[in-house]
């Protein structure tokens, strides 16, 4: 039981996405529950929405949770998830990974992801801040530079890829200015996601956290907080509060599944992001994104090929 499942964060969805999986009765009919759970028209986001209207966190959010809800329950099916070593999401793909680990409901888990992209989306609008992705820099001497422009790590995503957060002028500034050797790339994001600025949601999804009920989960489950495995549910869920405003640390979550011998890893829709991390950071490693139900006979094969090997 090698093979780790992994659900993408923000940023992963495209306009249409969603087609390929709706054709397929049964996954609209999933779908179709988990939008009423979130209150969110999740058919018409990833069927018919531009681009514009699916960067809203407020709808992102809880449109990629759907679609790694329904991958997930696809990628499972036949007895597979008593085969698989573990589940761990970026960013909101915490959310699907506390759902798949069974921490959460599909429909807590929805509930929880929709009130959260409205909170982040309401604390982003209160400053004008955004994100960059710096590629290629020493670790330190862009941490050096960040505090001087009142900017902070958001994202430590391994591979040589460092998601910078905060005020639209300090990344201006360090994309002007970058560090020997790197690139500054602005992200199409609405908001400095993980950081100081997102305080005020992380109140607001607290206070939402303490009426839900969290079970202890049935698969392992590695945190974004600091790549550790949690066996406690409630803790967890704690956890996924307070990482709103924290940093995500997938460079400690890849290397966490190195030392646990993973041996394969498979990327729940809208898939491609986590893949071209591991690919960087975990070289050889077999890897899958499934991007539409076509890519669900090659997860079970590498799930059944490495519980059996």
């Amino acid at each position: 039981m090698t093979v780790v499942i992994v659900a993408p964060g923000q940023g992963s969805q495209t306009p249409g996405f969603l087609d390929p999986w709706l054709a397929e009765s049964h996954f609209a009919a999933q779908l179709d529950e988990l939008s009423d759970a979130a209150g969110v028209d999740l058919r018409r986001h990833g069927t018919v929405s531009d681009a514009d209207t699916i960067r809203d966190t407020a709808v992102a959010q809880p449109l990629i949770v759907g679609a790694s809800l329904i991958s997930l329950g696809a990628v499972l099916d036949g007895g597979r998830r008593e085969k698989v070593a573990g589940i761990a999401g970026h960013s909101v793909g915490e959310v699907a990974a506390a759902a798949g680990a069974g921490i959460l409901g599909d429909a807590d888990a929805m509930r929880f992801v929709a009130a959260r992209g409205r909170a982040m989306a309401d604390a982003a609008a209160r400053t004008e801040t955004g994100m960059s992705a710096v590629i290629g820099a020493d670790e330190a001497e862009l941490l050096a530079a960040l505090e001087p422009l009142g900017l902070s790590p958001a994202n430590m995503n391994g591979g040589g890829q460092i998601v910078v957060a905060g005020e639209l002028h300090g990344l201006a500034a360090l994309q002007a200015n970058p560090p020997a050797g790197a690139r500054v790339i602005p992200l199409q994001v609405a908001g400095a996601f993980h950081t100081r600025f997102m305080e005020p949601a992380v109140d607001t999804m607290r206070e939402l956290a303490s009426g839900m009920s969290a079970a202890h989960p049935t698969l392992r489950i590695w945190t974004n907080r600091d790549g550790s495995v949690v066996d406690d549910g409630p803790r967890y869920l704690e956890l996924l509060v307070g990482q709103i405003a924290s940093p995500v640390r997938w460079d400690r979550v890849m290397e966490s599944f190195a030392a646990a011998g993973v041996t394969g890893l498979i990327e729940l829709s809208p898939a491609g992001a986590l893949v071209g991390l591991a690919k960087r950071a975990l070289k050889g490693l077999p890897t899958l994104a499934v991007k539409t139900p076509d890519d669900i006979p090659a997860a079970h094969a590498l799930i059944d090929q490495e519980a059996a090997a």
